[in-house]
């Protein structure tokens, strides 16, 4: 699993310096033709990982059920983030990685429900939503540089 955290750990370094380097009023901004900006997707990847990992698991995870209903797949932005909301996914952008990495050592993860995404990928495991989960940080990346050319 090391190189699965390595991965994901880089791609939230990426992250990490869209939230150092945009204002509050970039991260909100949702330029034309997107229907959603870089604080939406941001909020997302790290929603999306707790969800493939610890909700398909039966274990509580670590964001709250109100930052899963702002960020989770369908949703988008029906007010802009505050300070306060873009410092909670700050924090949170490595704690859930960090946290996810420590319950794989422990073999905290033992059941599974079974699905298959959007785009194909069956998941039979909480190992297998991590392996998708790059592929969907990934995906969520290109978005992001794309936004940020336009804000």
């Amino acid at each position: 699993m090391e190189p699965t955290f390595d991965i994901t750990i880089t791609s939230r370094k990426i992250v990490a310096q869209i939230l150092e380097n945009y204002t509050l009023e970039q991260l909100n901004t949702i330029p034309e033709g997107f229907s959603n900006n870089l604080i939406w997707n941001i909020g997302h990847i790290v929603v999306v990982q707790q969800m493939l990992v610890y909700r398909l698991s039966g274990l509580p995870m670590m964001v709250s059920e109100e930052l899963v209903e702002k960020y989770k797949k369908g949703t988008r932005p029906l007010q802009d983030a505050t300070q306060a909301d873009v410092d909670e996914i700050k924090a949170l952008l490595f704690a859930t990685i960090h946290q996810t990495k420590t319950d794989f050592e422990n073999a905290i993860f033992k059941d599974y429900t079974e699905f298959t995404t959007a785009v194909g990928f069956h998941i039979k495991s909480a190992k297998d939503a991590m392996a998708f989960n790059y592929f969907h940080e990934g995906l969520h990346i290109g978005i992001i540089m794309s936004i940020r050319k336009f804000v």
